[in-house]
């Protein structure tokens, strides 16, 4: 496994995002997931538009979430997504900070397993196109 591959995004809470009493929303911590992971997903040169020309879909198969401490309206948010397995499936974990205090927020995991478009047929391994991107991914220096 390629050490290092990480990437984060800095955003902030939006009103749309949070309860009644401006805390975000369970919910919406999966989508701040969902940006970290874009985040990586680009950095690596195969989001979802290239998954699916190259004949790929990646679906969601686990997700977990551990809440430490809540974020709320106007916090800006450092979301970061970590690579953890790409050879059998693509496994994130994803660190959610309060970006003014670095207080970690919210830890999290997900499983997505390798769909061949054309027969719908899920596969125990990724695909070539996927392992060639990430192996020849510059190394980050354990970041």
């Amino acid at each position: 496994m390629k050490d290092g591959i990480s990437a984060e995004i800095e955003f902030g809470v939006e009103f749309y995002d949070v309860d009644s009493m401006l805390i975000v929303w369970h919910g919406n911590y999966i989508k701040y997931f969902e940006k970290a992971r874009c985040a990586l997903l680009g950095k690596i040169g195969y989001g979802y538009v290239e998954m699916k020309e190259s004949g790929w879909a990646f679906p969601v198969a686990t997700l977990s979430a551990k809440y430490v401490s809540p974020l709320s309206f106007r916090d800006r948010v450092r979301a970061k997504a970590i690579l953890v397995e790409y050879e059998n499936c693509l496994k994130i974990k994803y660190e959610l900070y309060n970006a003014e205090t670095g207080r970690l927020c919210t830890r999290g995991e997900s499983t997505q397993m390798a769909v061949e478009l054309a027969s719908g047929e899920s596969r125990f391994a990724c695909p070539k196109i996927l392992l060639d991107k990430v192996r020849n991914l510059p190394e980050e220096g354990g970041k």
